[in-house]
């Protein structure tokens, strides 16, 4: 086997090493994340378990969204008429379609209607929460526990700031979420009576760009809020749990997020490292005509950089010390990593850029015996030589 080189390649951005002042936040817990690489920019406690409230209502959405049943006619049951505030006061037996308590589940945070979906898609409430608690997995939230579809308090419920980001990082991409996040007023009917609602997301009307998500509070989380703000390219999400209690933990958590956000738009822009098939290197090549082959970058790397990180951007290339042949183009050659100051980031193939065919000994004979005489197939029994 080849031995293994090792090359650094460092990519100087911008000769710009300034760190920027990090956001103040009362937040218990807290996060900033890149909604396109998935990158966190900032935490406060990121990986702490907290209660999240109805924040919860996020993976509720996400189930009933990706149930492609919005059309479908749920029937109230006595459990979810029972539910308390906040709610849409729905009464047992009435018939709402689907899509609809969807509207009120997240624009007005009904818990009710958090219930009612959940028992109309699993059957049960237990086992809804099973099935959030099972996505929140395989979005590789794990340290997320849902015990209830509305975010009510109970047993062991609860998420963190870099699992609920996650989340949402997933939901903006569901169909028809941001559309539902982002629905000012909503009206319909069910089979008793007309219902009305408004979005109480106050970013969406305060902050530029903003495009979600979802608000919460209970007596055991606080005030709690998942944000989301697009601008330009930058998509950022944001979570803070825990932003207080009372009126003044109310108002705090837009506060938080606002500051968080203005963290990320102020002080992070895309930039691009690699490009998509630029030459990387070079490597010899033994049993061909051809020397060297060049192998190139497989893939684009983008990443959100901070203003006191442009200048501490390197990659590594792993690449055998020569390579036999024949090598044909696309073929993997080695790997790249990227790291950010001694943070590894990412891991990209390097693929050769043409092809070299082999020519020794051995493949010279086939050839002339095959292009002369007509002797050799692809089926034919192959010529053994000795290895030269």
């Amino acid at each position: 086997m080849n031995k293994l080189f090792l090359f650094l390649i460092f990519i100087f951005c911008a000769n710009v090493s300034v760190l920027c002042e990090e956001p103040k936040v009362a937040a218990h817990g807290a996060i900033l994340i890149d909604a396109e690489t998935g990158r966190v920019l900032w935490g406060k406690n990121e990986h702490s378990p907290l209660a999240m409230a109805s924040t919860t209502k996020i993976m509720t959405a996400v189930l009933a969204l990706e149930s492609g049943r919005m059309d479908e006619i749920v029937t109230v049951s006595s459990k979810a008429a029972g539910a308390p505030k906040v709610k849409m006061y729905l009464s047992p037996g009435e018939k709402v379609r689907l899509g609809d308590l969807m509207l009120a589940l997240m624009l007005e945070s009904s818990n009710d209607a958090a219930i009612a979906i959940a028992e109309h898609l699993s059957g049960t409430v237990e086992e809804f929460c099973a099935q959030m608690t099972e996505k929140a997995r395989q979005l590789g939230a794990t340290n997320t526990i849902f015990e209830t579809p509305n975010g009510l308090d109970k047993g062991d419920h609860h998420s963190t700031p870099h699992d609920l980001a996650l989340i949402t990082r997933y939901a903006l991409n569901v169909p028809g979420f941001i559309e539902l996040t982002t629905t000012p007023h909503a009206t319909f009917k069910s089979d008793r009576r007309s219902y009305s609602f408004s979005n109480r997301n106050r970013l969406l009307h305060e902050y530029a760009g903003a495009n979600g998500v979802k608000t919460g509070f209970t007596n055991k989380a606080g005030h709690c809020f998942v944000g989301a703000a697009k601008r330009e390219e930058m998509q950022l999400i944001s979570v803070v749990l825990a932003s207080g209690w009372g009126n003044e933990g109310k108002n705090q958590k837009w506060v938080d997020t606002k500051r968080v956000l203005n963290f990320g738009f102020d002080n992070f822009e895309f930039i691009t490292v690699i490009e998509a098939q630029a030459i990387a290197g070079n490597i010899p090549v033994t049993r061909s005509r051809t020397d060297s082959i060049d192998f190139a970058f497989d893939k684009t790397v983008r990443i959100p950089l901070g203003n006191h990180e442009k200048d501490s951007v390197y990659v590594e290339l792993y690449v055998p010390s020569s390579q036999a042949a024949p090598v044909n183009q696309g073929d993997l050659l080695g790997i790249a990593r990227v790291f950010i100051g001694t943070n590894f980031y990412n891991e990209i193939p390097l693929t050769a850029t043409a092809d070299a065919t082999r020519h020794d000994l051995k493949t010279s004979i086939e050839k002339i015996l095959n292009e002369y005489f007509g002797l050799i197939t692809d089926n034919d029994v192959n010529i053994i030589l000795p290895e030269i």
